[in-house]
């Protein structure tokens, strides 16, 4: 069975006017805002290249705010982000970085609340396709293409076998898995893409593994 990506365009219609700095954009504000795992009350928006040269013309500045709201590519509503944003509390910051960047179209989204915080970098590799190659200091390749859980811990021994064997207790397949770390013993991420779609009772389950700081998941 072949699983759609949450960055692929859903529906016939897309809010442009470019696949690339409109819809790619989009996919990743949402996706920043779903590992978040709830709507940030601020934003720094750096802007690379390209993004940074052109953001205000192709939409690309309300298709990333408009992804950190939650809305979809082909929801109309998208191109009024910016003033959604305003009267939701939404504090959002452009900035234009000359810092040279291994695409062109590259953004990197530092967002939080009062108590939470998250980096993350993404990359729109065309026809509103995104990748995401960094979260939180991690270097990650996430394409996107299944969905996928996102697990902290901290580098000890049994960590990895501890949520390997929950997901194959409930039948979960994996297709794609990187570890990173930091350092040794230190903090350590988990990106694990499956096959399915991870509910929540199985996510709590993996939360009480050992050594398991925290979750956050990517659906279909």
């Amino acid at each position: 069975m072949k699983y759609n990506s949450v960055f692929d365009i859903i529906g016939p219609v897309m809010v442009g006017p470019s696949s690339s700095h409109t819809a790619g954009a989009a996919r990743i504000g949402k996706a920043a805002r779903n590992l978040f795992g709830k709507q940030p009350t601020w934003a720094k928006i750096y802007l690379y290249e390209s993004f940074a040269k052109t953001y205000k013309g192709h939409g690309t500045d309300f298709a990333l705010v408009g992804g950190l709201l939650g809305l979809e590519t082909d929801d109309p509503e998208i191109s009024k982000s910016l003033d959604t944003a305003k009267e939701q509390g939404l504090e959002i910051e452009f900035i234009e970085d000359s810092a040279s960047a291994d695409h062109p179209n590259t953004a990197r989204l530092v967002i939080g609340d009062d108590s939470d915080q998250l980096e993350l970098v993404g990359i729109s590799i065309g026809g509103g396709k995104v990748e995401i190659t960094e979260l939180n200091g991690f270097v990650l390749r996430l394409s996107g293409n299944h969905p996928a859980i996102l697990i902290m811990h901290n580098d000890r021994f049994g960590a990895i076998a501890s949520v390997t064997k929950i997901l194959a207790k409930h039948e979960i397949n994996i297709g794609h898995m990187e570890v990173n770390r930091k350092d040794v013993g230190k903090e350590a991420l988990m990106v694990i893409e499956v096959d399915q779609n991870v509910g929540d009772t199985i996510l709590k389950e993996l939360d009480s593994a050992d050594h398991i700081m925290q979750i956050s998941k990517i659906d279909s």
